[in-house]
């Protein structure tokens, strides 16, 4: 089992990652580090407990950072995307299972320490904790095995902004000091996740099982695939951007990989935009192709 460090921002597509990640044995998921992102860190802390008690898990949660590296708090939360609740507003219930003691990042830190060489950490929000553990204790880049990101559109126009991602404009100077740390990072970006498509029929089959966390994840998919149907006319589905991400880290061959060298625009009207450059010295893993039908299949045969 390849043991991971689970950050989320707890939305929907988180939610569903957080199901496949859970019921995939390749992967011992050591715990869930929370940020700002979809939601404020506190109701993305309360939806990662809350979506673990609807698949009867019991993971250690840590809360991390409720702001950005040097912007402040985040001024706008994408509630016509997730919902009020940040999970399509499902949330009828307070967990009852509470978030574990002490921070996220020094959990990070002293997970990595522990067990050098051995752990992935797969990031699916803003980038801020990841760079607070760094800059608390920067000899742990040497010690992880690998950052799965979801982020960045290096390819491809964003789906914030026409430059910039989601997880990257929320705090753009998180996401360039990891970028520029030297982590061994593979970037899972909207030029790979766009092509990655659930279908709304697919959600019939969940609620069929008769489960009661397969009904309450097809509940909230199928909120955001409206979201979905206001930005993208006929697409009868949604993307999954957080889930393609796990899928990474369970199988790399999903994916093809380019070397790059990127960085983050942190200034300007193209704030949050991803640059990939091949002809400097590359840094990171960039995917720019998936095996679409080959990924959902997979997601589909674990997410339930």
């Amino acid at each position: 089992m390849k043991p991971i460090i689970f950050d989320v921002d707890t939305g929907i597509d988180d939610a569903m990652a957080m199901a496949y990640a859970l019921n995939s044995p390749e992967l011992e998921v050591l715990g869930f580090t929370t940020c700002f992102g979809n939601v404020p860190v506190v109701e993305s802390t309360r939806n990662t407990l809350a979506v673990l008690e609807k698949l009867n898990k019991r993971i250690p949660v840590f809360e991390g950072a409720a702001q950005t590296l040097v912007r402040g708090e985040k001024k706008k939360y994408p509630k016509h995307v997730h919902g009020e609740d940040g999970l399509g507003n499902t949330l009828q219930f307070e967990p009852t299972i509470k978030a574990s003691q002490g921070n996220a990042v020094d959990f990070i830190i002293d997970q990595v320490k522990s067990r050098p060489h051995e752990i992935t950490i797969i990031a699916v929000g803003p980038l801020t904790n990841i760079a607070l553990a760094i800059k608390k204790a920067p000899t742990i880049m040497s010690l992880v095995k690998e950052v799965v990101i979801m982020g960045g559109a290096v390819n491809v126009p964003g789906n914030v902004t026409p430059y910039a991602e989601a997880n990257i404009i929320s705090d753009p100077e998180a996401a360039d000091q990891v970028f520029a740390s030297g982590l061994p990072i593979t970037l899972v970006g909207l030029d790979v996740t766009l092509q990655t498509y659930l279908l709304k029929s697919k959600l019939d089959d969940w609620r069929a099982t008769g489960k009661e966390s397969a009904k309450f994840l097809a509940k909230m998919t199928d909120y955001y695939m409206k979201a979905y149907e206001n930005s993208h006319p006929g697409l009868g589905g949604c993307a999954l951007h957080d889930p393609l991400a796990v899928g990474v880290a369970i199988d790399s061959s999903f994916v093809s990989t380019e070397w790059m060298n990127v960085k983050v625009v942190t200034g300007g009207e193209e704030t949050g935009r991803t640059i990939g450059q091949q002809d400097s010295e590359p840094g990171i893993r960039v995917c720019t192709k998936v095996e679409s039908d080959r990924f959902v299949k997979h997601f589909l045969e674990r997410v339930i």
